[in-house]
């Protein structure tokens, strides 16, 4: 059953999508990702938080959840047109803390390696940080001691540079670990072809909303999932896990 939003509390002042903090009919807190978030960030979002579900990534769980558009009508100078009604894409908000960089040695050897190489997959440069700071949208679970990962909005990117990336990924130091290894990089292209099997069900799951970008849905978004998974089968070309 799709959750239901019941109220706004308040924007993060985080991220480029600064998203909205809602409460669902299930009594949970979520970061909402809306219309203002543009559909490709949803769509992103959902495909990539999908595939990196199948991988068992540490994901933070989230949801397809529904804006009444009546709740729309008590805005309360938080922007409320940039929420939009409709499906939209929701985070479940944790306890949770920051991952510093001093934390980066706290996390289990292998999910750094599973989340260098899950980046690298869907081209997601958008998880960088160095002694001298940044912003690896990566959370750390103190009660249970292990890393949520979040924020796939600017996942596939065209314009992505290796170099940057095996330079200032929160992870770069696991590259040799996987870049030196041909038998770790069979493991991990046969786990994405596994999960690619999934492709059309993530599809499937895609709300119809979602392909337009306004709300009558008269003008079509940006979204090419044809393009993507162009991109994402890359993974079984020889020159995949080739740095240059």
């Amino acid at each position: 059953m799709t959750v239901q939003i019941v109220e706004v509390i308040d924007r993060s002042i985080q991220g480029i999508t600064r998203p909205f903090i809602c409460r669902g009919d299930d009594g949970n807190i979520y970061f909402v990702k809306g219309l203002g978030a543009t559909r490709q960030s949803q769509v992103y979002e959902w495909v990539a938080g999908n595939l990196g579900l199948y991988l068992g990534l540490p994901i933070a769980p989230f949801e397809i959840v529904d804006i009444p558009e009546e709740l729309l009508e008590f805005d309360n100078d938080l922007g409320l047109s940039e929420l939009g009604s409709g499906p939209a894409f929701g985070s479940l908000k944790q306890h949770i803390t920051e991952l510093n960089y001093a934390g980066i040695y706290e996390v289990d050897e292998e999910v750094r390696r599973d989340v260098l190489a899950f980046d690298w997959w869907i081209r997601n440069s958008d998880r960088m940080m160095t002694e001298e700071g940044g912003n690896p949208n990566l959370f750390w679970d103190p009660k249970d001691s292990h890393l949520v990962v979040i924020d796939h909005n600017q996942a596939f990117d065209p314009d992505f540079n290796n170099d940057d990336f095996l330079e200032f990924h929160v992870f770069s130091l696991m590259r040799l670990d996987l870049f030196d290894d041909w038998e770790r990089q069979r493991r991990y292209t046969t786990r994405f072809a596994n999960a690619l099997e999934n492709w059309q069900t993530i599809c499937d799951s895609i709300p119809r909303e979602w392909y337009y970008a306004d709300k009558e849905m008269t003008v079509p978004a940006d979204i090419n999932l044809e393009e993507i998974l162009a991109m994402l089968e890359l993974c079984q070309s020889d020159e995949f896990w080739s740095q240059q």
